[in-house]
């Protein structure tokens, strides 16, 4: 695949596809969250909605492997008893405790059952995540992780407040930050962040 084929994609699957070995965990669970965040309230219980939670806080460490498996147990029951297809998507996120291939696996299994419309939201939320860095690197320069921009960058992730993704940008430019048109640009790019967002990622060291 190439960052233009990257660019123009509709369809997950030949992304998740291309990043194959090349995602964390981390990344992918967010990834998949984010998905079945999108579609919650076609979730028809809440023990589905909680597992979504569940993984999230997983996924940056702050629930334990026995958390995630019952909380997967608890969604599956919601799937049986209801045969709901975003039921079964929150079961897939909850998935898997350690291995990656397990995650891979789980990910790409969600991403065909979410439909035509919410694939293409899909795709949005993949390039949101991992940027450019799947074609080439991106460097952030010590120099700007001021007390500002860490404060910013970490409000969003922590609050998921990403209508302050251009004050980001702003914070990044006062730092010096004014000649990379990937990060400034992505930051004030309108449409959907998500948690897990590359440029937030990056200025936090979380990827």
């Amino acid at each position: 695949m190439t960052e233009a084929e990257w660019l123009a994609c509709a369809d997950p699957t030949p992304m998740l596809e291309f990043l194959r070995g090349k995602a964390s965990q981390r990344k992918l669970r967010l990834f998949a969250v984010a998905c079945c965040r999108g579609v919650s309230h076609l979730m028809t219980d809440e023990r589905s909605r909680t597992a979504v939670d569940v993984a999230e806080r997983y996924a940056d460490r702050a629930a334990i492997d026995g958390e995630l498996k019952a909380a997967f147990i608890q969604a599956q029951e919601a799937y049986v008893e209801a045969s709901n297809r975003y039921n079964d998507m929150a079961c897939r996120v909850a998935n898997g405790t350690g291995d990656e291939t397990d995650v891979e696996r789980a990910v790409l299994a969600l991403a065909w059952r979410i439909g035509l419309d919410e694939n293409k939201r899909c795709c949005v939320r993949l390039r949101d995540s991992f940027g450019p860095l799947p074609f080439r690197p991106v460097t952030i320069d010590p120099a700007w992780l001021t007390l500002t921009v860490k404060q910013i960058a970490q409000a969003i992730y922590d609050e998921r407040a990403f209508e302050r993704m251009p004050i980001l940008a702003d914070a990044l430019e006062d730092a010096g930050c004014t000649d990379n048109a990937d990060i400034l640009n992505h930051c004030r790019q309108p449409g959907e962040h998500v948690k897990g967002c590359w440029v937030v990622d990056l200025l936090l060291d979380k990827m």
